[in-house]
């Protein structure tokens, strides 16, 4: 199973997203909860700086260094492991 990531992003009201995946579809998530830890403080307080979110590499990035795990981003954790489904 091919990794998914994030192909494209833009930025919605507050501090939620559109993002394209590699998968073709198109999904919205918040990321209030994610943006915690000093490295989202100027983030968090500065609705502009959160639109400079751009993709690099399949994984949501700001300028500064801030960046969220794709995983973490499209499944609110581990991605789904279709080998361990019961048959």
């Amino acid at each position: 199973m091919a990794l998914v990531r994030i192909l494209a992003v833009k930025p919605l009201a507050g501090f939620s997203v559109q993002l394209r995946l590699t998968t073709g579809e198109e999904v919205e998530r918040d990321l209030t909860h994610l943006l915690n830890g000093p490295i989202f403080e100027t983030i968090r307080a500065d609705e502009a700086r959160f639109r400079q979110v751009h993709v690099s590499e399949g994984t949501l990035v700001w300028p500064g260094g801030a960046d969220l795990c794709p995983d973490m981003v499209i499944w609110g954790g581990l991605p789904p492991d279709s080998s361990s489904r019961a048959a």
